[in-house]
């Protein structure tokens, strides 16, 4: 058996690992890569591998670094199966179209540019049509419901607790060339306890090969409740200095984190009565897709929902307001009262929050709240760095707003989570690699993983390949 990896190695963006056994290849997850942008195009468009010899593809969840590159999978002659969870093909249904969409829109400015330097034309790595085509390719299944998914191999999806639908696979492989069967683990994003909305993290009785994230393998989470508290402060003092509150947050899964802990803080009075702005339609559809998967909830969330007072919906409530339309979005621009205005894309590279960040981040009463992990060369990780002038739509602007950070509410587990949900593996893997992590974060897990379990740890780099 071999197992390449040709993607989050060595950094947390590009999830893409090729298991290759008895013939068969089966890729776990086809994530676009996040980064320099020209470095970020070239790598995305080119697939570093056949797509056509692919036999079956596995997704663990419908982030875009996990999930954004299967458009260009199918495009490119990949005509397997993709499998996954019921929520996340319904996730990716509207995240891929979304994406397509926008790469059409970015190419479309490009080449605007381009015509007037005299340069060619260039092409978005798939359209809109190329990622409703690839939804064809999708099969669903649920759950602790193990099937065969190729000659000797049984996919088992258990809950990984990360966003909604995300999934921890469990392959059990009868490794027909070495004579014995071998248990394959890709942990996906793993997530924490008392996440609101979604269940706590599985893990595994047992793994022989592992493959793990490794994120936060350096770092320490505040708790949800003291992130919820600090959130409330950030809230108050904001709203006392007259200011807005811009928040960057990922559509799918941190946008809906968001709603519901503020939908939380306004029941209970904690917060001041001011408009709270959902201004991505991303983020609109996903919260359509929640509400059709409460079979995703945490007991928590159900007792919400189905409360003294009766049905109640998480993601919506009187001080919450969704804009969809350019126009309404536009109009945020002349808000001059309090608000609280959440918007994609996660990062600060794309989307509406840019128009809502050129347009406040000079102004010393807003605080740009940060909810997410940034990658290097992003808008979000200069804003989170604290630097003097960031650059927005080629103009530069001086960052005169409040930078809060609140890692309470990531969904990925920290080094102490980490560490928790490999010791509660009954039989440890004679063999981990660690994917989506930073160089730093990967050899601070690795060294604990070695020290506390006594495992054989290696962190990949791109295109490495083991035989196991």
């Amino acid at each position: 058996m071999k197992i390449t990896f040709y993607g989050a190695a060595q950094t947390v963006t590009g999830s893409q690992h090729m298991v290759e056994v008895n013939g068969l290849r089966i890729l776990l997850d086809c994530g676009l890569y996040q980064g320099k942008r020209a470095d970020a195009m070239e790598r995305n468009r080119h697939l570093p591998f056949d797509a056509k010899t692919v036999d079956v593809m596995v997704l663990s969840h419908a982030h875009t670094d996990h999930a954004g590159n299967i458009p260009n999978l199918v495009k490119s002659g990949f005509d397997g199966d993709i499998i996954c969870t019921h929520a996340t093909r319904d996730l990716c249904g509207v995240m891929l179209l979304d994406s397509g969409h926008i790469q059409e829109r970015d190419v479309e400015f490009v080449n605007k540019k381009n015509a007037k330097r005299g340069k060619l034309p260039v092409e978005p790595i798939y359209t809109e049509a190329d990622a409703a085509a690839s939804l064809r390719y999708f099969t669903s299944q649920g759950y602790d419901r193990a099937r065969t998914i190729a000659p000797g191999v049984q996919l088992n999806l258990i809950d990984a607790g990360h966003m909604l639908g995300s999934a921890s696979l469990v392959l059990d492989i009868e490794d027909r060339d070495a004579a014995r069967n071998v248990r394959l683990v890709f942990s996906g994003d793993i997530g924490r306890k008392g996440i609101p909305i979604i269940r706590d993290p599985q893990t595994p009785d047992a793994a022989d090969i592992l493959i793990m994230e490794s994120t936060y393998g350096n770092r320490t989470h505040e708790s949800y409740p003291d992130a919820e508290k600090e959130l409330e402060r950030i809230v108050n003092e904001t709203y006392q200095r007259g200011g807005k509150i811009i928040i960057p947050a990922f559509a799918v899964g941190r946008t809906q984190q968001l709603v519901y802990s503020l939908h939380q803080l306004a029941v209970q009075g904690d917060i001041p009565h001011l408009p709270i702005y959902v201004d991505s339609p991303l983020a609109m559809n996903t919260t359509d897709v929640f509400r059709t998967h409460p079979e995703c909830f945490d007991a928590e969330t159900q007792q919400f929902v189905l409360g003294e007072r009766g049905r109640r919906d998480p993601f919506g409530f009187d001080q919450l307001i969704y804009t969809r339309s350019v126009e309404d979005s536009k109009a945020l621009n002349f808000l001059r009262e309090p608000a609280i205005i959440i918007s994609a894309s996660g990062m600060a590279e794309t989307g509406r929050i840019l128009h809502h960040l050129k347009n406040n981040i000079t102004d010393p009463r807003t605080t740009v709240l940060i909810v997410g992990w940034q990658a290097p060369q992003t808008l979000g990780r200069r804003l989170v760095d604290q630097v003097e002038k960031v650059h927005i739509f080629g103009e530069e602007y001086a960052n005169h707003a409040h930078v809060e950070v609140l890692n309470g509410f990531s969904g990925h587990a920290d080094s102490g989570e980490l560490q928790a949900w490999v010791e509660h593996i009954e039989r440890k893997p004679r063999r981990t690699f660690l994917v989506h992590g930073e160089p730093e974060s990967a050899t601070a897990l690795a060294e604990s993983l070695r020290t506390r379990f006594g495992l054989q740890v290696d962190i990949p780099a791109w295109k490495d390949s083991f035989e196991v």
